[in-house]
């Protein structure tokens, strides 16, 4: 790639905005923080759809809201639960659309958190509170970059579509899916759910939840003839998946690693996430025992052959007298390789942002998870630009997860380079130009 092209007179005062207006982003990311997106169970998502549409209602952006169908989502006593509410916001000049994708939803705060997770707490240069990186940051960057076009007047390359989305974080029907199915997503997507970090994105893993139901037969404790204890049908189950635990992880992939992982290769996981069984009184047999399974498998493996694995190995491992009901509960495919002829430009666009340089840049996949792979079979479209606030080190799905206020400037001056229309502009691919 060539080096970093020259900055324009209007985008310089772009980024100076940026610069001083940080703080204004620092305090939307504080309200979005608040709002508790976590799933499971998912049950905030309208309100931080009502938050969303506050905050871009003086940037002109249309908004509408679109749920998906219960019918698509519902598992009977699954984990997720409330509407599935999605946001859109779009404006429309009759430039080509680039689409700005963020999901809205975090995971459950876990164990450990010093701080309240739902409340962003700053501590020297770090913005700590759950979604601050993963991915509430971004949006709070976007908006950032959105509001120093309007105040600079800067003529933009593309008009953006926000598309902010439920259920990443393991849903079995994500919201950006039933918007790629319904022709909602246009143009091309830049995907917010990656790192910070100089990286050309070649694909990922999918993953899928299972919900296992094991069931007995009840009887009082002291008179246990003829029951089956559903907690003690489990133990042998959990046994047999634990024993194929380290069977699934000898499946190895060709994507590369990131650089971190010092040449060890990705590789396919089973991981037990949950058990939940169970009197608590101790004066009855136990008739229902749940286990959450949850399956990382590489672009070479098929979901179809990963899943009846773990339901062979549960229904081997099960007593006589026990029953199993086995449940999909969530499920992302893997992301094809998502390189296309928007790359370069952005490349360029994320260096000017953050400062990298061309041979910075490595490229690498990951055992993380997209629910890209469902856009790219609805769309037929490939190309997927990433960014986002990722670092390994800022502890993403863990307690104390943070940002800080110097790389949300870094991505919003990113973001605002690439929609500036005067910004590398021979890197614009012709279709683009053209219309």
């Amino acid at each position: 790639m060539p080096s970093s092209p020259s900055v324009p007179a209007g985008l310089e005062q772009g980024f100076r905005h940026i610069a001083a207006h940080v703080e204004s982003a620092v305090r939307d990311l504080s309200c979005m923080v608040a709002v508790d997106t976590s799933f499971p169970p998912g049950q905030g998502y309208a309100a931080f759809a009502r938050l969303m549409e506050a905050l871009v209602a003086p940037l002109r952006l249309e908004t509408r809201r679109v749920s998906v169908p219960e019918a698509l989502w519902r598992v009977p006593g699954g984990p997720a639960c409330g509407e599935r509410v999605n946001l859109i916001a779009t404006r429309r000049s009759g430039r080509p659309v680039l689409g700005l994708y963020f999901h809205t939803d975090t995971v459950p705060p876990a164990e450990g958190w010093t701080t309240d997770p739902f409340h962003l707490t700053r501590v020297g240069e770090k913005l700590h509170g759950l979604g601050a990186a993963d991915m509430k940051g971004s949006i709070a960057a976007t908006l950032l970059a959105l509001r120093a076009a309007e105040s600079c007047a800067i003529p933009l390359a593309y008009d953006p579509q926000l598309l902010l989305c439920t259920d990443e974080e393991g849903g079995l029907y994500p919201g950006v899916r039933y918007l790629a199915e319904q022709g909602l997503v246009e143009g091309h997507v830049l995907n917010f759910n990656g790192s910070a970090g100089p990286r050309i994105w070649s694909g990922c893993f999918g993953v899928f939840n299972l919900l296992v139901r094991i069931t007995g037969r009840t009887t009082h404790a002291g008179d246990a003839a003829g029951a089956v204890n559903a907690v003690e049908a489990g133990l042998p189950v959990l046994n047999a998946l634990a024993a194929l635990k380290p069977v699934v992880a000898e499946r190895r992939s060709t994507l590369p690693p990131p650089p971190w992982w010092e040449g060890r290769p990705l590789a396919a996981s089973l991981s037990i996430a949950a058990v939940r069984g169970g009197t608590g009184s101790g004066g009855q047999v136990p008739a229902s025992f749940e286990i959450t399974l949850n399956r990382r498998y590489p672009p070479e493996e098929s979901y179809e052959a990963a899943r009846a694995e773990i339901e062979a190995t549960i229904r081997a491992a099960l007593p006589p007298g026990a029953g199993a009901e086995i449940l999909l509960v969530g499920h992302l495919m893997p992301t094809a390789d998502p390189y296309g002829p928007h790359w370069p430009r952005w490349q360029a666009a994320l260096s000017q942002g953050f400062g990298y340089r061309p041979e910075e840049f490595r490229v690498w996949g990951a055992s993380s998870c997209s629910d890209f792979g469902w856009v790219q079979q609805a769309t037929g479209r490939s190309e997927v630009l990433l960014t986002g606030l990722g670092r390994a080190e800022n502890a993403i799905h863990a307690p104390g997860e943070y940002t800080t206020p110097g790389d949300i400037v870094a991505l919003a001056q990113s973001v605002l380079a690439y929609l500036a229309a005067d910004f590398a502009p021979a890197l614009i691919p012709p279709a683009d130009r053209a219309a």
